[in-house]
């Protein structure tokens, strides 16, 4: 497998580092936890972003709070380890992955032996194994069915830095690009600009060449013929297809539709919420409009505000293809998505 050079989750063997990701590409830093509630703030303040990668970061949150509670508490350990559960749990309310790791480890905990940190620590160490190769896998398949590109557009960040390794859209990409040379575009993605700030740089770091675009340049590029793809991830995809991710991915794929461009979603099968019918069920996070808005807005009298969703939903008839590592979805619809089961 490919040697990766960006890392946004560090486990040290007693403390999970996060790479904080709001200081990039300035600075770069790692802020040290050893608690689940300092998981916890990470993922809500969004140090650590990305579905897969608020997955990894709260399973090892499960771990640290077991760290800490079975030592001091080996009686009432677990129910200490519950009530840290469920605080993770609303960190962030849109990405499935964080639900579906805190589900593993819950299930862990469940069976568990008379080493429970080693089997809690084991549990956590795989989830974030499983995603690098869930990873390679999808990359592998995304390229296949790219084939030959001129130019692939990808929105917001779903790199190495959004995930346990590698990345899902950004997997692809890189995938492709190791196998012929392909136009690479990054939309700049309002309103945390993951595009300009961690893609591009996450991309040159890898040693591919990228071009940043404003988001609303996205259609005029479109138009000419330089794309031929857009390839994104998503934060969570229903029973149907209709897929959840960073805000302006609908646009894009009505864009697509409109110039003949092909609209690939990458995700791990962990992304998928099988118990909702459609996007219509998908929670939209809101975040403060203080992110959105300049500073001199920030007062009781202002006359203006600010509207920040983080979060779209795109209908699955706009989406050519949805690529897990079980396989890739022509045209999704539910009877289509259900044989991933």
């Amino acid at each position: 497998m490919t040697k990766l050079t960006v890392q946004a989750l560090q486990w040290t063997g007693d403390a999970l580092k996060v790479l904080d990701q709001r200081r990039l590409p300035e600075t770069i830093a790692y802020d040290v936890y050893d608690d689940a509630a300092g998981v916890s703030e990470a993922i809500a303040t969004m140090r650590v972003r990305g579905a897969p990668a608020i997955g990894i970061a709260a399973a090892y949150g499960v771990v640290l709070s077991a760290y800490r509670h079975y030592p001091a508490s080996p009686d009432v350990w677990r129910d200490k380890v519950a009530e840290d559960m469920a605080m993770l749990a609303k960190s962030r309310p849109t990405a499935v992955n964080l639900f579906t790791a805190l589900a593993t480890m819950e299930a862990a905990l469940d069976r568990i032996s008379e080493q429970p940190l080693v089997d809690l620590l084991a549990c956590a160490e795989r989830l974030h194994a499983d995603d690098v190769a869930a990873n390679h896998r999808m990359g592998e398949l995304g390229a296949d069915l790219i084939g030959q590109a001129r130019g692939i557009l990808t929105h917001c960040n779903t790199g190495a830095l959004a995930t346990g390794g590698y990345g899902t859209a950004l997997g692809v990409i890189r995938s492709v690009t190791g196998r012929q040379a392909v136009a690479v575009y990054a939309g700049e993605t309002r309103p945390w600009l993951q595009g300009a700030r961690l893609t591009v740089w996450e991309l040159a770091q890898e040693g591919i060449q990228v071009t940043l675009i404003a988001d609303s340049a996205a259609a005029w590029l479109m138009k000419s013929g330089a794309v031929d793809w857009v390839v994104v991830g998503a934060d969570r995809i229903a029973a149907n297809g209709d897929t959840a991710n960073k805000i302006g991915t609908y646009a894009l794929a009505v864009l697509a539709r409109q110039h003949g461009v092909k609209f690939m979603v990458v995700a791990p099968t962990t992304t998928i919420d099988w118990s909702i019918q459609s996007g219509e069920q998908i929670e939209i996070e809101q975040r403060d409009a203080r992110e959105l808005l300049p500073a001199c807005y920030h007062t009781p009298e202002s006359l203006v505000s600010a509207w920040n969703p983080v979060f779209d939903v795109t209908p699955a008839e706009l989406i050519t293809a949805i690529v897990t590592e079980l396989g890739v979805v022509m045209n999704p619809t539910e009877a289509n998505m259900g044989k991933l089961k």
